[in-house]
C-alpha cells in the first residue's frame, strides 16, 4: 500500500511529514515541498497560502488511516477526465499538423521577438507598441483556426533562456484557442489574445536572477513577483488604445476562486470569465514546461492536476472545457497502446478525444523503434483503427523525442 496519502489541510498535525503541498508553481511561500511539521505555525502558514489539500509521507510521519492513497486519487481523477472526454469537444481544434508547421515556426520567431522587445522597452520606461502586437494576435489566430495544433505545440518547446518570452506567445495562443472553443466572437478572442501576450509585462520589473532562480523563492523574492500583475496593470494603463480586457487579464491572471490569490484576493464571482481563463491557461502553460526549477510534467499530468485544483483554484466547468478543447491527449502527447505500441498524437477526433489520430513508431515490446504509419483509433480495425490507448508515457522514460515524428 502506498504510504503517499491526500488529505484536508485542515487534517494536518504536528509529526506528520509533507510530500507535496499540491499547489501550482511557485504558488506558495515555502523554500521547499518536502519537510515534517514541527510546529504549529507551519501548519498555519499552509492554510494562510490558501492551500486546502495537501500530500504526506505516512512512511515518514503520522498517518491519517481513512485518507485515500496518491494512486487512489490519480485513478479517481482519471476516471472523471475519461467520462468527460467521452462527450463531444467543445469546438476541437482543426489539426494536421505538418501542413501548418513552417508557418507556426515563422510566427512563434516573430512573437517571441515582439514579447522580448515589449519587455526590454517597458524596463527602459518606453511605452508599449500595440501597432507591434496587435497584427501578430491576427496571425496567431489565423494559424489556429487553419490548424490548433501546429502552433501550440511548437510552443512546448522552450529553454529556460526564452521562457519568459515563449510563455507568453503560449498564453495568448492557448486563450485564442479557448475562446474559439467555448464561442467567443472575433473581437473578444482578439483582446483575449492581447491580453495573453501581454499578461505578464509586469515581470520585466522583476531582477533575472529572481525570475530565473533554481530553488524555491525566498519571502522577500515572493513578494517581488507578486507585484507583476500590478505593474504590468500599471503599464499598460498607459498604453494609447488598450482595452479592458488586456488589463483585466494583466492584472488578475494570479487570482484564485477561493479568494487565495493575487494582488486583490477577489473571490470567484468578482473575476471575469476571461481572467478565470488566463488563469487555467497559464498555470497549464507552466507546469508544462521545464524549468531551472522544475521538469514540467506531460500535458495529460498537467490537465489532471488542473482538475484536481479546481475544486478550489479554477472554475472547474472552464477548466473541463479547456480539457475538451485541447484534448485529454494533446497534440505531442506520447501515448502507450493495447498493442504495446509508442506513438504520438498527432490529430483529435472530432467525436471522442479518447480516440486521436496517432503516429505510431515504437514498440515497448522489443525496446525498438517501428517504420512510423498512422494510426486512427476512431476506426475499427482493419479501416486504420484497432487499438486502443493505455495510458500517456514521459518520453525522458523512453529516451524518446515524439515531436520529431510532427516534424518539429
Amino acid at each position: 500500500m502506498s504510504s503517499i496519502k491526500k488529505i484536508s489541510a485542515e487534517q494536518l498535525r504536528v509529526g506528520m511529514f509533507l510530500h507535496d503541498l499540491d499547489c501550482g508553481w511557485m504558488e506558495h511561500p515555502f523554500l521547499r515541498n518536502r519537510f515534517l511539521l514541527s510546529d504549529d505555525a507551519q501548519i498555519e502558514k499552509v492554510m494562510a497560502a490558501g492551500i486546502h489539500d495537501v500530500y504526506i509521507d505516512t512512511s515518514r510521519g503520522l498517518d491519517v488511516t481513512d485518507a485515500p492513497t496518491a494512486e487512489e486519487v490519480k485513478a479517481s481523477i482519471e476516471r472523471e477526465m475519461i467520462e468527460l472526454a467521452a462527450q463531444k469537444p467543445v469546438v476541437p481544434l482543426k489539426l494536421d499538423v505538418a501542413a501548418e508547421i513552417a508557418r507556426a515556426k515563422q510566427i512563434k520567431s516573430q512573437a517571441e521577438a515582439m514579447v522580448r522587445n515589449v519587455m526590454q522597452d517597458v524596463r527602459l520606461g518606453k511605452a508599449v507598441e500595440m501597432e507591434a502586437v496587435e497584427p501578430l494576435v491576427q496571425d496567431i489566430t489565423e494559424s489556429v483556426l487553419r490548424n490548433g495544433g501546429a502552433l501550440l505545440t511548437l510552443l512546448r518547446i522552450k529553454n529556460k533562456d526564452d521562457y519568459t518570452f515563449l510563455h507568453s506567445v503560449s498564453v495568448g495562443t492557448l486563450l485564442i484557442a479557448f475562446c474559439r472553443g467555448v464561442g467567443m466572437d472575433a473581437e473578444l478572442t482578439h483582446q483575449a489574445g492581447l491580453g495573453g501576450l501581454l499578461h505578464d509585462t509586469g515581470k520585466a520589473f522583476v531582477p533575472d536572477e529572481v525570475l530565473n532562480k533554481p530553488g524555491r523563492l525566498t519571502d522577500e523574492e515572493f513578494d517581488l513577483i507578486k507585484r507583476h500583475p500590478k505593474d504590468g496593470w500599471d503599464v499598460l494603463l498607459k498604453t494609447p488604445d488598450i482595452g479592458e480586457i488586456p488589463l483585466d487579464i494583466t492584472l488578475h491572471h494570479h487570482e484564485r476562486i477561493d479568494g487565495s490569490g493575487y494582488p486583490d484576493k477577489l473571490p470567484g464571482d468578482k473575476i471575469s470569465t476571461l481572467a478565470k481563463m488566463a488563469a487555467i491557461v497559464d498555470v497549464y502553460d507552466a507546469i508544462t514546461a521545464d524549468r531551472c526549477y522544475h521538469k514540467g510534467m506531460p500535458a495529460t499530468d498537467a490537465l489532471r492536476k488542473l482538475y484536481e485544483w479546481s475544486k478550489f483554484h479554477f472554475e472547474p466547468t472552464l477548466v473541463q472545457a479547456f480539457m475538451r478543447i485541447v484534448g485529454i491527449y494533446p497534440v505531442g502527447t506520447l501515448v502507450k497502446l493495447e498493442s504495446g505500441k509508442l506513438g504520438v498524437v498527432t490529430e483529435q477526433n472530432e467525436s471522442s478525444l479518447l480516440t486521436p489520430v496517432i503516429k505510431v513508431f515504437f514498440s515497448a515490446k522489443s525496446n525498438g523503434y517501428v517504420e512510423p504509419y498512422l494510426l486512427d483509433l476512431s476506426r475499427p480495425l482493419g479501416n486504420g483503427g484497432g487499438d486502443r490507448i493505455v495510458g500517456h508515457e514521459d518520453p525522458a522514460k523512453w529516451k524518446l523525442d515524439p515531436m520529431r515524428f510532427l516534424g518539429i
